[in-house]
C-alpha cells in the first residue's frame, strides 16, 4: 500500500496518497458525497409539496362531494330543469364559483332524477361493513351495475381486514332537512310549531346559523317543501341519514385498526357510486391529525 503524507486543515487531518493512481477514499467519505445535507433537503420539499397536493386534491374532492348531494336534492325537489327551479340555479352559481367542473355539475342534476349522466337508470342501494375491531359501517349507493360494484367494494374491505355484514342495527335512519340562515332572521323558535305539525322530531342550529329539522323518514320531503315555502327559506340539503345509535359507538384508539380504517373510508370517498358514508366511529386516544384521516369522509 502506498504511503500518505498527512496535511493537517484546521483541527481536520486529511490524508492525501503519494501516488495519484493509487488514490482510494474511505467508506465514511464515499457515504458523505451521497448523503449531504443539500440533497436531503431537496427530498424533504418534495415530499411536502407532495403532501400539501394530496391535502389540497382531498379538499376538492370532499367540496365536489358536498356540491353534488345539493344539487341532487334539489334537482330531485323542485324538477332538474334551473330556470324553473330557482334554488337550484342559485346553487348551481355556487358550484361555478367554487370551481366545480360542469360535469360534475350535470352529473348531480341527473342524478337527482334517478340517472346516470349517460342517461341510464341508477339503481339505489345499501352496503353493510364491520371492520376490526367494533367498527360500524353503512354506505349508500347509486349505481347502473351492482354486481360491479359489490365486487370492487368486497375488495375494499377484505383489504381492510373487514367483513361485508350486517351493521343496520347500530343506527337509526331519519331524515334530515338543513335550511340556510334566514337573510331575514327566521330562526327555530319561528317555524318549530308548523315543522312539528309538518312531521318535524327535532329542531336545531349548526354551527354556521342554519336550521337543522330532523324528520321520520317519510316525512322529510313534506317537511322540507311545506317550511321552505311558508317561510321563504332556501334548501341547503335534504335526504335521509343513518345516525348512529349512542350505546353502540364504537371508540377507536391510534392504532393499525385506526391506519386500515381510514384507508378503507378514503377508498370509499373515491369511488364514483359512492353517495354517503357513515359509521359509528367515535374519537379515542389519538391525534388530531389521526381523527381528521376519518372524519373527513364521514357523512352527518
Amino acid at each position: 500500500m502506498a504511503a500518505a503524507t498527512v496535511i493537517t486543515r484546521g483541527a481536520r487531518p486529511i490524508l492525501r496518497p503519494t501516488t495519484a493512481n493509487n488514490l482510494r477514499i474511505c467508506a465514511d467519505c464515499r457515504r458523505s458525497f451521497v448523503t449531504n445535507q443539500v440533497l436531503n433537503s431537496g427530498h424533504n420539499k418534495w415530499s411536502k409539496i407532495r403532501h400539501e397536493k394530496a391535502a389540497n386534491d382531498l379538499k376538492k374532492n370532499m367540496m365536489r362531494t358536498a356540491f353534488g348531494k345539493d344539487i341532487a336534492s334539489l334537482s330531485r325537489l323542485f324538477g332538474p330543469d334551473p330556470n324553473q327551479n330557482f334554488q337550484l340555479a342559485a346553487m348551481i352559481e355556487k358550484a361555478k364559483k367554487a370551481s366545480v367542473p360542469k360535469s360534475v355539475i350535470d352529473a348531480a342534476i341527473a342524478r337527482g332524477q334517478g340517472r346516470s349522466l349517460t342517461g341510464g337508470v341508477l339503481e339505489p342501494m345499501t352496503f353493510e361493513i364491520m371492520v376490526p375491531p367494533s367498527t360500524a359501517i353503512i354506505v349508500d349507493i347509486e349505481t347502473e351495475s351492482k354486481t360491479r360494484i359489490l365486487q370492487d367494494l368486497n375488495q375494499m374491505v377484505k383489504k381492510a381486514k373487514g367483513t361485508a355484514g350486517s351493521s343496520k342495527f347500530f343506527f337509526t335512519r331519519v331524515g334530515r332537512v338543513v335550511f340556510q340562515k334566514s337573510e331575514t332572521g327566521v330562526d327555530v323558535d319561528d317555524i318549530m310549531d308548523d315543522a312539528i305539525e309538518a312531521g318535524a322530531e327535532d329542531l336545531e342550529n349548526d354551527a354556521d346559523g342554519n336550521i337543522v329539522v330532523w324528520t321520520e323518514p317519510s316525512k322529510t320531503t313534506h317537511v322540507a317543501k311545506s317550511i321552505g315555502d311558508k317561510f321563504n327559506l332556501k334548501i341547503s340539503s335534504c335526504g335521509i341519514t343513518w345516525s348512529p345509535n349512542e350505546d353502540t359507538k364504537a371508540k377507536l384508539d391510534s392504532s393499525e385498526d385506526l391506519v386500515l380504517l381510514a384507508e378503507l373510508l378514503d377508498d370509499l370517498r373515491e369511488y364514483p357510486d359512492v353517495r354517503s358514508i357513515y359509521s359509528n366511529v367515535t374519537r379515542g386516544n389519538m391525534s388530531d391529525q389521526e381523527w381528521e384521516s376519518i372524519e373527513q369522509h364521514l357523512d352527518v
